[in-house]
């Protein structure tokens, strides 16, 4: 079930996009980065509080009613956990949510961000390990009644998850507790989706890797030595029209091509697995000048070879990024433990929390992605001022 509030945080939207502007620059102070995170969080605790609030004051308490309205209903273990949180008034000590809670966190993530569904986000639950599999050498030849042959081992390796953590605050106010289980569990899910959203967005499409505590990107490449840089352009992609779309198909083709084989040169099924990341505004660009009216007065996007188009506010205006799926790791891993801030907020009425979990990100080569250069001719039409009766 995923998250229904009425209405958007419209605030919190809004310090979200400063505070990732202010990521993007790569002159912004500590002091900086600072303030624009206190002022994101702040103004999702606000606005959330509100709106859970009001819902709350106008909800009828009842589970069958809730459920067929679409609206938050606990499991038993669920509704007994955030029992005890009210009881205590507050989370205890390296707290851990119930594993329904986590797994609607996760569908919630995957639900209401694109991204994290097309970068193939994973969820390993407890697990902070698990195998690669190399399909061109998981198999061996021989005789019927022979030895099993084979370089087997170098079909699988190990990866773990467990290295970078992913940390979510959450002002718990007191006022919340005494509105029931129900409410509480939402507004600590709301917190936990929008927080590690901003977090998983930013590490795995902008991540600057190991040597900052942060995924790789999908921007990123990796040198030999290790070093991780900012991918340079390959190419200039214009999406121009024609009368049958030659120049789109053209210039599209060529970025297949280019992601049809990894970074040793060999070849790879790309067919349906390329994700289009653009920033929301060269999205609507793109989109605009590949639309089509049907027959039947629908509206249909039109980009060849099945590339979906997914936004990003990660992706600077002006570029470009595409991928190829399941050619990039992402993973969290290892539940959500929940503790006590240790520093003292001026916040009156409410208490703060971390909540942590193991996450990363990275590519399989520097070939899972390509960054282009965008030269759209877009302009946005304006209506000619009409002169008044008589003039």
């Amino acid at each position: 079930m995923t998250i229904k509030l009425k209405g958007k945080l419209e605030n919190f939207e809004n310090k979200k996009q400063a505070y990732m502007d202010v990521v993007k620059n790569e002159e912004a102070t500590t002091e900086q980065h600072e303030t624009a995170f206190n002022e994101m969080f702040t103004a999702l605790q606000t606005d959330l509080t509100e709106k859970i609030s009001n819902e709350a004051r106008n909800e009828v308490h009842d589970a069958q009613v809730l459920s067929a309205r679409g609206q938050n209903v606990l499991t038993s273990k669920e509704r007994k956990f955030f029992n005890e949180v009210i009881a205590s008034e507050g989370f205890a000590e390296d707290t851990i949510l119930p594993i329904t809670t986590q797994e609607r966190v996760f569908e919630d993530l995957k639900t209401e961000h694109p991204l994290l569904e097309a970068i193939g986000l994973k969820d390993l639950g407890a697990i902070t390990r698990y195998i690669y599999s190399d399909a061109t050498k998981a198999y061996a030849w021989g005789a019927l009644f022979g030895e099993i042959k084979g370089q087997i081992s170098a079909a699988f390796r190990e990866e773990k998850v467990e290295q970078l953590k992913l940390t979510a605050f959450a002002v718990i106010p007191k006022d919340m507790l005494v509105l029931g289980p129900e409410y509480v569990e939402r507004y600590v899910r709301t917190v936990l989706v929008e927080s590690y959203s901003v977090g998983l967005e930013y590490g795995l499409v902008s991540g600057r890797g190991p040597s900052q505590n942060e995924p790789i990107g999908l921007m990123k490449d990796v040198a030999e030595n290790g070093a991780v840089t900012t991918k340079t352009s390959s190419g200039t992609l214009t999406f121009a029209r024609s009368e049958k779309g030659e120049v789109v198909a053209k210039e599209l083709g060529g970025v297949v091509v280019t992601l049809s084989k990894d970074a040793k040169g060999k070849a790879r099924k790309v067919a349906n697995k390329i994700i289009m990341l653009a920033s929301p505004i060269d999205k609507i660009k793109i989109e605009a000048g590949n639309t089509i009216q049907t027959d039947n007065g629908q509206w249909v996007l039109n980009l060849p070879y099945n590339i979906k188009p997914v936004e990003s506010e990660e992706v600077p205006e002006g570029k470009v990024l595409f991928f190829v799926q399941d050619a990039y790791l992402a993973a969290i891993a290892g539940g959500y433990k929940i503790n006590k801030f240790d520093e003292t907020l001026a916040i009156e009425d409410a208490r703060l929390y971390t909540m942590k979990q193991f996450a990363n990100g990275k590519p399989k080569d520097n070939n899972t992605a390509k960054v282009y250069d965008l030269d759209i001719d877009f302009t946005v039409p304006t209506e000619e001022p009409t002169e008044p009766a008589g003039a």
